[in-house]
């Protein structure tokens, strides 16, 4: 198990570094495109598609992450005034439930971005992104994240069946 928990860590830091890219590109690149248009009136005609897309990717990969260091925000006033079995078993249920989601995005938005490129489709401006690279974002973040539901579950389960201590409430 510890080989597993390595390669998913090693993986959640491969999409972090990514994202942390992304979101610099994605300042250089606005500020170079505020600069061209208002200094030399000359805006690009890509930078606003490419960060649109770009922000897809931000949130949909940086949701994994953030399910990893439990950083989503949530109200927990009444899951925290109940016993920690019944807590574990709410983390089960909520677990599986985000999985089943990430499920039928991962296989929807797989199947957007087979047919995007199978038929071979762009958008319509003057850079024409293939529409596959945004649509192949969802099944790579969502996937990341039903994994991370998954793993966020059966840690769950193994407490709400006594193989553990349920962690005491966190005081905001």
């Amino acid at each position: 198990m510890s080989i597993a928990k390595q390669s998913w860590g090693g993986l959640l830091a491969i999409l972090r570094w990514t994202s942390v890219a992304v979101l610099f590109f994605m300042m250089v690149s606005v500020c170079y495109d505020a600069t061209m248009r208002y200094l030399f009136a000359a805006p690009t005609s890509w930078s606003l598609e490419i960060n649109s897309f770009l922000l897809i990717y931000i949130a949909v990969v940086g949701a994994a992450e953030a399910q990893y260091h439990d950083a989503h925000i949530r109200i927990t006033y009444f899951v925290d005034k109940m016993p920690a079995s019944v807590r574990a078993w709410i983390a089960v249920f909520g677990g599986l439930l985000g999985a089943g989601f990430c499920a039928v995005m991962v296989w929807r938005g797989g199947e957007m971005a087979f047919d995007a490129f199978k038929y071979g489709e762009r958008v319509s401006s003057a850079f024409g992104t293939p529409m596959v690279i945004p649509y192949g974002m969802l099944p790579v973040g969502f996937g990341a994240l039903a994994l991370q539901f998954l793993i966020d579950a059966l840690k769950a389960a193994r407490l709400a069946i006594g193989h553990g201590d349920y962690p005491e409430v966190r005081d905001a």
